[in-house]
């Protein structure tokens, strides 16, 4: 794919231009629980719509059925079959390499587990249980120490170590903490080293396991990371919609590299519910809206008035125009606060 270099436009609102959302969950729909603003009516009126819904998280912690009953709880009904997540995408990709039956260590909680026997593998709890695998999925806050330490044990062996992902940070009510990928770090660190093989976003195995489990043909990625949802869709080719309701800031957004630039951008998922205005060129910048954008020397800047997201749109065009096939560098600090960020 050539690199983006402004936002999309869809002259139909997205959940009619689309025929499957395929929606991250923390960040996105909840936050440390609890449904986040405008979640449960954009998803609702999106359904009712005739887009399908399915949720596609790169949390291993739980079970699809827990997820979907957590979904329901909010408002938001889903059944198991609605829900992706990367520890079923793990547990496919060792089952592809291991043979039936075999025991694997697992690093992390039920739904790792319950993903594991789904693949016909037995999850063991001891590097000395001889596994022939190690498996690290997000365990939750309360993860003990010990559990980190029979991964490092099992990896410094030889045994083939694996992560359900590698998201450093994981999105909360009191804040960011830290991800599956800051386990994985302590486990390389024990042991000296090594790579797991990963399967959650924005790695293949997610996306195929993905489209294995939707039979989507025209689907969405819907996240709020640039370096797993909207990365995610670059890598499996089809179009995305960040939301800054999680992880992404407008500021990340600017500076954001071709891989991790998304089709369209929302404040929250009312943007699937709504068409979203052309980046057009304007003098030596870029219009969107009731806004227009451009660079002056090494900073961004924009003028106008109407919805800052067409503003932010517009500023996204002049920062990744500038930037190319790099990250954006231009200093956009002035130009967010103008637009209310």
């Amino acid at each position: 794919m050539n690199a983006r270099t402004r936002p999309g436009g869809s002259e139909e609102p997205l959940h009619e231009a689309y025929d499957t959302a395929l929606l991250d969950l923390d960040g996105v729909v909840y936050a440390g629980g609890r449904a986040i603003e405008h979640a449960v009516s954009s998803l609702g009126a999106a359904r009712e719509g005739g887009m399908r819904l399915a949720y596609v998280t790169n949390n291993a912690l739980r079970t699809p059925d827990a997820v979907a009953a957590h979904l329901t709880e909010l408002g938001v009904p889903a059944d198991a079959s609605d829900v992706v997540t990367s520890a079923q995408a793990v547990a496919r990709l060792i089952a592809e390499q291991v043979a039936p039956g075999s025991l694997v260590l697992a690093i992390g909680g039920e739904g790792l587990r319950v993903a594991l026997r789904e693949q016909g593998l037995e999850p063991v709890d001891s590097a000395d249980d001889d596994p022939v695998a190690v498996v690290q999925g997000y365990g939750g806050p309360k993860m003990p120490w010990e559990r980190l330490a029979e991964a490092g044990y099992a990896v410094a062996r030889g045994v083939p170590w694996y992560a359900s992902n590698t998201d450093l940070t994981i999105p909360g009510p009191r804040g960011i903490a830290p991800g599956n990928g800051a386990a994985v770090e302590v486990v390389r660190i024990a042991a000296g080293g090594g790579d797991p093989q990963v399967a959650g976003k924005p790695q293949p195995p997610m996306h195929r396991e993905t489209i294995l489990r939707t039979g989507a043909r025209r689907p969405l990625v819907v996240g709020d990371r640039l370096d797993t949802d909207i990365e995610g869709a670059h890598v499996g080719e089809v179009d995305s919609l960040l939301v800054l309701t999680g992880v992404t800031t407008p500021a990340h957004l600017l500076a954001a590299e071709p891989r991790h630039r998304p089709t369209y951008l929302a404040a929250d998922l009312r943007g699937l519910l709504t068409g979203h205005p052309p980046v057009t060129p304007h003098g030596d910048g870029f219009r969107c809206g009731g806004w227009s954008a451009g660079a002056d020397g090494g900073a961004l800047r924009v003028e106008g008035d109407g919805d800052p997201c067409d503003g932010l749109r517009a500023l996204c065009a002049a920062a990744w125009t500038a930037a190319g096939d790099g990250p954006g560098r231009l200093d956009g600090e002035k130009a967010l606060a103008r637009l209310g960020w």
